[in-house]
């Protein structure tokens, strides 16, 4: 057991937006209101699976949008204590332990806020390893579990109790929800015990990305130390160096779509990439050579900085490094492939392992 306090919240926020992949929300602004929270509250108490009580409720923390969205339309407070207020009244119990949903951007710091707000430990694991835009693209999913009773709410004062048959209903009911509300609302779902969440959880996930924020801050201090520190504890690949030559992207059924075009640099000057997303990056391109594809992970980080950069905040002209790192095994199961392969989200094509594919291509 040990606290996350205001230095450690600077250090998640980086890192998640690396297991972000494009998505999960802007990590800024989640930084912004977990050290706000942690201030007027105090630090949150980060517990590992091995502490888990088998007895102890436990519920997942997030929220739910398209990233660009959130970028104006800021949460408040109380709009991340509201849901999980609601599915207790429901439950009739009070919850034990939050975790986050995914460690991927804005929504590995949305439970920080809320523990800090209920004085609740939070569990040191989530259901995804990464981003995910999707509901039913979690661990519990992959594992039968049931999501109900979901709760949500908006920073109108709106609160909804969803009773889904499972994941994909979770998805397609409260995606709907989620654009009435604005675009953007926050969710519990998921209360299982701990005898049951040990079982399925991706565990140490917010250590590990305290410690990949750790290698990036560490990369200004003399440029792609902190870089290769990451590739090496993510088992990552260095996919291409380049500048955004054109970017697409629109608000389309509660996500940000698009895609990105990029022309080489330094090794790969000359080269034309492509990058295309559904709030997190799902599939990169040399040409029309495939470079990485979902579940594995991709990532675009500043080339300068060693930063990552979030779908809604790439930009015509940025200079960037992309990376790619393998997925959790749980994803590479017929199931897992099935529910975040590349053919899920409309590509003409099966899913590879990123080592495989680079393997290929050298």
């Amino acid at each position: 057991m040990r606290y996350i306090d205001e230095q450690t919240v600077e250090k998640i926020a980086l890192g998640a937006a690396v297991l972000g992949t494009g998505g999960g929300g802007d990590p800024y602004i989640g930084k912004l209101m977990a050290i706000e929270a942690i201030r007027k509250y105090g630090p949150v108490k980060l517990i590992s699976l091995d502490e888990l009580e088998d007895d102890q409720l436990v519920v997942t923390v997030s929220g739910m949008g398209a990233p660009t969205v959130a970028i104006e339309k800021i949460p408040s407070e109380h709009e991340m204590t509201a849901p999980l207020e609601m599915l207790e009244r429901v439950l009739g119990r009070k919850v034990d332990v939050v975790m986050p949903i995914e460690v991927g951007g804005i929504n590995s710091l949305f439970p920080i806020i809320a523990a800090a707000k209920k004085g609740l430990p939070m569990l040191d694991a989530d259901a995804m390893g990464r981003a995910f835009p999707e509901a039913q693209m979690v661990t519990f999913y992959l594992d039968g579990f049931d999501p109900s009773p979901v709760t949500m709410a908006d920073e109108k004062g709106n609160t909804v109790v969803l009773y889904p048959q499972d994941g994909v209903w979770t998805e397609r009911l409260a995606r709907a929800l989620t654009i009435e509300m604005g675009g953007s609302s926050s969710v519990c779902e998921y209360s299982l015990f701990g005898k049951d969440v040990k079982t399925s959880v991706i565990p140490d996930t917010l250590s590990l990305v305290e410690r990949i924020g750790e290698y990036l801050l560490d990369n200004q201090v003399k440029e792609q130390i902190g870089i290769n520190k990451m590739l090496k504890e993510l088992n990552g690949y260095f996919l291409f160096e380049g500048k955004i030559s054109d970017i697409e992207r629109r608000l389309s059924g509660g996500f940000t779509r698009g895609s990105a075009k990029l022309e080489g640099s330094r090794n790969d000057q000359g080269k034309t990439f492509s990058i295309y997303f559904q709030n997190e990056h799902l599939v990169a391109k040399e040409g029309e050579h495939l470079l990485c594809s979902t579940p594995d992970l991709i990532a675009v980080l500043d080339a300068e900085t060693g930063f990552p950069i979030t779908t809604e905040r790439m930009k015509y002209g940025t200079r960037v490094v992309v990376v790619a790192f393998p997925c959790h095994d749980k994803w590479r199961t017929p199931k897992g492939i099935e529910t975040a392969g590349p053919r899920y989200f409309g590509y003409d094509f099966d899913y590879q392992p990123v080592e495989v594919l680079q393997k290929e291509r050298r």
